[in-house]
């Protein structure tokens, strides 16, 4: 099982322009854009950056996904505020009450594929960015609220769209009340109208939920005594189903690409799959077994981390590698560029999923498509779990190859496929 390539290796450009700077000034570099920042790329500058949170402010760093996850949100959040709201989400993301939800996760995937016609082409990124949004919102609070999941993800996608705009670009469209901003506040009230609607009934009625995700949120309490108010709860709701509805789906869609090109290991992984199942529904039990779809997942989130990018503002002054970064300066750190650089992986740009099966271990910094530090992503393991099981799911249905196709990067807060992934089952 050599390192054959898939058809084409898809590049997104921003991250390859911090990359091509990295290889040819080093680990840090400086620009101006309106305002100072600094770019680090490597291990090494990751694990820097994670163990200074100290010195950022997240709130001014992450500011453009207030339109969508709102202005608590935990991914938003500095001190204390941050630690409070992150204690009280944390529980719902266990990995024990995440395993709880592989059933829920493995009847999703399995609605979505009979939805298919058989023999003919279909865009994978497309069907599983409403499987997962669907799967999420069953897992974390409920199929009541899941019902309405298509009209969430309608009200969510302006938001969404604003949020993969430039910051200045956004700034504007605020500043100038465009029908564009308009149209996403719109969208964002009649949202805010379903969710504080849902967090209302169930502060009024404790027991009439499906949602023990919802129900922490709104009742869960603290070790000081301290819980979450009403907007914080919103924020959290929210910040749960766009995460799930925006990276997780881009993670699958690109996993299904690389995967498309490599049916070598498409014919190996489906076996072990059919093998441990029996051919049956994923259960909590198989998901140990496995060890192909993790090695698929690792590759594909490598190769093509949904978080490409981010970006820390820095509160404090500090040093690395010599250079002084100044307060005010955003640092703009990129996993994809580490995830593709040469000393850190072997062959980068190959998708390899057998790397990860010969024992693979990363440097500390080197592989981290969830980022790290304080603000490591809470959701990753139901994320990682939601891929493995809708991946399982799909080899059990079948072996499936990739379409001739030309598939671009797009997207700033997420690393999307465009114009879709377009897979068949053979």
């Amino acid at each position: 099982m050599g390192g054959t390539r898939a058809p084409q290796t898809v590049t997104y450009p921003l991250a390859e322009w911090i990359l091509r700077r990295a290889r040819r000034v080093g680990p840090i570099a400086f620009g101006w854009l309106g305002r100072p920042y600094a770019y680090l790329v490597g291990a090494e500058a990751n694990e820097f950056l994670f163990a200074h949170d100290d010195h950022f402010n997240q709130f001014e760093a992450m500011k453009a996904l207030i339109p969508v996850d709102g202005p608590q949100s935990v991914v938003v959040s500095d001190p204390p505020e941050h630690g409070r709201r992150r204690a009280l989400v944390r529980p719902g993301l266990h990995h024990k009450q995440v395993a709880g939800y592989i059933d829920t996760m493995a009847r999703t995937a399995s609605e979505a594929l009979a939805t298919l016609v058989p023999g003919l082409p279909f865009d994978g990124y497309a069907l599983f960015r409403s499987a997962i949004r669907r799967s999420t919102m069953r897992c974390l609070f409920g199929e009541r609220v899941a019902a309405h999941a298509d009209s969430v993800g309608d009200a969510l996608q302006p938001l969404i769209e604003l949020t993969n705009l430039a910051p200045q670009m956004l700034v504007a469209h605020e500043r100038w009340n465009t029908a564009r901003w308009r149209r996403a506040m719109a969208a964002r009230a009649a949202l805010d109208e379903f969710v504080l609607g849902e967090v209302d009934r169930l502060a009024t009625h404790p027991d009439s939920d499906d949602s023990q995700v919802l129900s922490l949120l709104v009742h869960g309490r603290d070790g000081a005594g301290s819980g979450l108010d009403r907007g914080e709860v919103r924020d959290q709701v929210v910040t749960l189903i766009a995460a799930g509805y925006e990276t997780t789906s881009a993670a699958m869609g690109w996993t299904l690409y690389g995967l498309g090109g490599r049916p070598d290991v498409i014919a190996a992984a489906r076996a072990e799959v059919l093998d441990v199942t029996g051919g049956e529904a994923v259960t909590a039990d198989h998901l140990p077994r496995l060890r192909w779809v993790p090695a698929i997942v690792n590759e594909a989130l490598r190769l093509y981390p949904p978080a490409s990018i981010s970006a820390r503002y820095v509160a404090r002054d500090l040093e690395f590698h010599a250079r002084r970064i100044r307060t005010g300066t955003t640092i703009v750190y990129s996993p994809y560029a580490t995830h593709r650089c040469e000393p850190v992986f072997e062959d980068p740009l190959a998708f390899r999923p057998e790397r990860w099966l010969d024992g693979l271990k990363p440097a500390p910094g080197a592989f981290v498509p969830f980022g790290g530090g304080a603000h490591r992503c809470l959701g990753s393991v139901l994320a990682t779990t939601e891929l493995a099981v809708m991946l399982a799911t799909t080899l059990i249905h079948g072996e499936f190859r990739l379409e001739q196709q030309t598939i671009r990067a797009t997207g700033i807060t997420s690393m999307k496929p465009r114009p879709g992934v377009w897979v068949r089952f053979c």
